[in-house]
């Protein structure tokens, strides 16, 4: 390991993308550095692997229509098996601010190609049995959207970037990334130096730390949240969607014969405690039987906690930093990495290998938080 033309630190989702993606352009003298026992073992390993093109912002749509139709050719491209449910995303809103927003959404990701629809409360009552909806105001729902594994996907990536000769160190941490002449020219690790040129960050809710490492301030907080699963549950349909209530952060969806369900505490203060909460299940409970009276028949059998990695604005940092040469950053995507993954890989790896990327993602570069920078409206 004392030289690599490319250095990954982070072993999620994000990271094992770029590592295949770098590998697939040519670039295979790459290595990803993962701290943990495992890929996936941080945040990518809890997340509920939501997929969809439901944003409110072009550059975001555009993510998801990349990275969806990756994950559609995914076992073709990297010959590892992965599993996508695609019943789509139902938004109920109940506020007319909101509901206002998504219609002016819906309109944008339809211009953008995307099939997305409007419905009424009764519509999205026929889609989702058990609903209440007398005091929605509409709702929207994409049926392109879905649910991926977010741990395959990662192991996929990973042995596919091995076998075109990227390595994958797995316990083996960066403890400094040496920067001389304002340029990466090598990364400390827990094994010894790696001499390189290029540094990608894909620590996720450590993204911040790793750019303590080269000198590089970056406005990346972990927030906590929790999710739950229940017993197998019958008196809703197996096909619904995942559905969210946009107002509360409160989500459900099918996980085989039981649901998942979850709740953003918009009050969670950052850090990196996963400790389950008691008493925000208890409010997660009271708004899941608001929504889904039905839901008081479900029974919770286990729940855990995982870590987003968030900016200001709800949007992603892509790209290089201004102090740094060789370092880019991956991070930042606020509950959105794993559904953006794919477009994220080619990116990264279109800007180390070609010198720019084929998606223009100049607004999601660290500078925008030097000026007003627009908020991603539809984050959960």
């Amino acid at each position: 390991m004392s030289s690599a033309d490319v250095v990954i630190i982070g072993g999620g989702v994000i990271g094992a993308s770029v590592a295949w993606h770098l590998a697939r352009l040519g670039v295979t003298d790459v290595v990803l550095l993962e701290k943990d026992i495992s890929l996936a073992a941080g945040s990518t390993g809890r997340s509920v692997g939501g997929i969809r093109h439901q944003f409110s912002s072009a550059v975001n749509v555009r993510l998801s229509q990349v990275s969806i139709a990756q994950f559609h050719r995914f076992s073709e491209d990297t010959d590892a098996p992965a599993d996508f449910v695609w019943r789509g995303y139902l938004f109920a809103l109940d506020n007319a601010a909101d509901w206002a927003e998504f219609q002016t959404n819906v309109a944008m990701q339809q211009a953008l190609g995307v099939d997305v629809r409007l419905l009424t409360p009764a519509e999205a009552a026929a889609l989702v049995p058990g609903l209440m909806v007398d005091d929605l105001l509409g709702a929207t729902y994409c049926p392109l959207d879905g649910v991926g594994d977010p741990y395959a996907i990662t192991q996929g990536y990973a042995q596919a970037a091995r076998r075109l000769g990227a390595r994958v160190r797995i316990g083996v941490a960066a403890t400094d990334i040496v920067v001389e002449g304002g340029r990466v020219v090598a990364v400390e690790t827990t094994e010894g130096r790696i001499a390189t040129r290029w540094v990608v960050n894909c620590a996720g809710p450590w993204a911040a730390q790793v750019g303590d490492l080269a000198g590089v301030d970056l406005p990346i907080v972990p927030l906590k949240r929790q999710v739950y699963i229940t017993d197998a549950f019958d008196l809703m349909p197996r096909d619904i969607p995942m559905v969210i209530d946009f107002t509360p952060s409160f989500y459900f969806r099918r996980e085989g014969a039981g649901l998942v369900l979850g709740m953003t505490n918009k009050d969670q203060p950052p850090g990196f405690d996963l400790s389950l909460d008691r008493n925000w299940l208890d409010v997660m409970i009271t708004q899941a039987l608001r929504r889904a009276p039905v839901l008081a028949e479900a029974r919770i059998m286990r729940g855990w906690a995982g870590l987003y990695d968030t900016t200001p604005d709800g949007n992603p940092i892509l790209g290089p930093v201004p102090e740094v040469a060789g370092f880019l950053v991956a991070a930042g995507f606020s509950g959105h990495g794993f559904m953006h993954s794919p477009a994220t890989g080619q990116i990264i790896a279109e800007m180390i290998a070609h010198g720019a990327p084929s998606i223009d993602v100049a607004e999601l570069g660290v500078e925008r938080f030097t000026a007003a920078a627009r908020r991603e409206h539809n984050v959960i």
